[in-house]
């Protein structure tokens, strides 16, 4: 979603992947009322080891008067040796309705010499999520559009996130859930799998590891295992979040440093 192809330059790209599609690919229709949730999460990035740079993620609910949902924000940012090489900067919006059901979308994404601009509209009336993409170095020209058919609640990247945290999965249970990304629409599982230890500069927190089934040519064609560690308390914080691709590219890790507002609490 984040760039279509990844090559030694563009590793920052699989750091997005690793981020956006592995947060809303774990998305579920909930079952209950969730509160208002006002939360940033910082994440530092590595790229087989390396600094590559920084992932922000925040939520937040809507104010008076206008959509009663919420409205979330990712900023990706290359650093260091990755930075001269491939500037990156992704900005990602995207609104939701009371249970986190995707209404819309927006990614402006200047990646290199790059500057492309995604906008995905959810129809939840008419089951239908349009994609277009348009190059903002070209006048705007439209490079790609599509619409897919979805269900009557479908999660983006951001939205997943959140609702995953409100769902209790033991070890060895999995879920379906209907995932797109306004391309395609697939329902991707995912599966609970161990409880495992995981330290980050935000601290050491006993997890829950997570396999999410999105590569492969589910949703997306690369060859790719995701994974995402969330923490085994009230908090249900995603602390780590990991893809590793084939030897050529590598894994690229995000790793949780600091902690905004309050998360949403869990509804079991």
């Amino acid at each position: 979603m984040l760039g279509s192809s990844i090559g030694p330059g563009r590793v920052s790209l699989s750091l997005a992947t690793a981020l956006s599609l592995g947060l809303y690919a774990q998305s579920a229709s909930p079952t209950a009322t969730l509160p208002n949730p006002v939360e940033t999460l910082h994440y530092s990035v590595d790229w087989r080891l390396i600094p590559a740079g920084t992932a922000v993620v925040s939520m937040k609910p809507n104010p008076p008067g206008t959509n009663q949902g919420y409205t979330s924000e990712v900023k990706l940012t290359s650093s260091g040796l990755l930075d001269k090489l491939f500037h990156v900067l992704d900005i990602y919006h995207a609104d939701y309705e009371g249970t986190y059901c995707a209404m819309q979308s927006t990614l402006d994404a200047t990646e290199g010499k790059r500057h492309r601009e995604t906008k995905i509209n959810f129809d939840r009336s008419q089951k239908k999520a349009s994609s277009v993409e348009r190059d903002l170095t070209a006048n705007g020209k439209i490079v790609k559009s599509s619409e897919v058919e979805i269900p009557p609640c479908v999660h983006d990247l951001v939205g997943g996130l959140f609702m995953l945290r409100t769902i209790h999965l033991e070890p060895g249970q999995s879920a379906n859930i209907p995932v797109s990304d306004g391309k395609k629409t697939v329902a991707a599982r995912i599966e609970a799998q161990e409880w495992e230890e995981i330290k980050t500069k935000a601290g050491t927190f006993k997890t829950l590891r997570y396999e999410a089934y999105i590569f492969n040519n589910v949703l997306y064609p690369r060859n790719a295992r995701l994974t995402l560690w969330v923490t085994d308390d009230a908090r249900r914080l995603p602390v780590q979040v990991r893809v590793k691709m084939q030897f050529t590219i590598g894994t690229v890790t995000l790793s949780l440093d600091k902690i905004g507002e309050e998360p949403p609490k869990r509804a079991d």
